[in-house]
């Protein structure tokens, strides 16, 4: 994990951008796709990383790298 990665995950009845081993979010959203486009802005303008989104279930859904970061697995990540 990078220090740029980010998480979108449910805070409450909210969406939350949070960085990897920190348990305050940096940003609070009451849309998903707002937090999303929020923490790759970030993810973006801090050299690139992973954005990882979680779903309502509470499992990881997606993930999308965020240049100028490297995707390790360019031919599987075909949706993006």
């Amino acid at each position: 994990m990078s220090k740029n990665d980010r998480f979108v995950v449910k805070h409450g009845s909210d969406w939350a951008v949070k960085k990897g081993g920190v348990s305050t979010p940096e940003s609070v959203h009451h849309k998903q796709s707002d937090a999303e486009r929020v923490a790759k802005q970030t993810v973006h303008r801090a050299g690139g990383g992973e954005v990882r989104i979680q779903g309502r279930d509470g499992k990881f859904r997606d993930s999308d790298t965020v240049k100028p970061g490297h995707d390790p697995f360019p031919p599987r990540d075909k949706k993006h």
